[in-house]
């Protein structure tokens, strides 16, 4: 089994190839059968490495012990609840502006 290098080199081989002008339409289209299969390999190839790539991106990080533990910060981004009460959460009913 070909590497993926030499795999996609072959297939840049076979795309200079089919550009020439005196190419004959057989061997065009050999070469255009092989480059199509040679791509679906890689195709496949780059899918599993993609997938093992998924596959260490999603493992869980063991933390370093000796680290520093990260200092997290989080303002807040709207300024919704300004006036609230601490205790109650409320900003309490309205002085002016209300049916009755």
């Amino acid at each position: 089994m070909k590497s993926f290098e030499e795999n996609l080199s072959r297939l840049e081989e076979l795309t200079a190839n089919i550009r020439k002008s005196d190419i004959s339409l057989e061997d065009a289209l050999s070469t255009f059968e092989e480059g199509i299969k040679l791509a679906k390999t890689l195709e496949k190839d780059i899918e599993k490495i993609e997938g093992k790539i998924q596959i260490l991106m999603n493992q869980p990080v063991k933390a370093d012990p000796s680290a520093p533990t990260p200092q997290i910060n989080i303002e807040p981004q709207l300024d919704l609840f300004a006036g609230a009460d601490a205790s109650t959460g409320s900003a309490g009913a309205p002085s002016e502006g209300l049916r009755q």
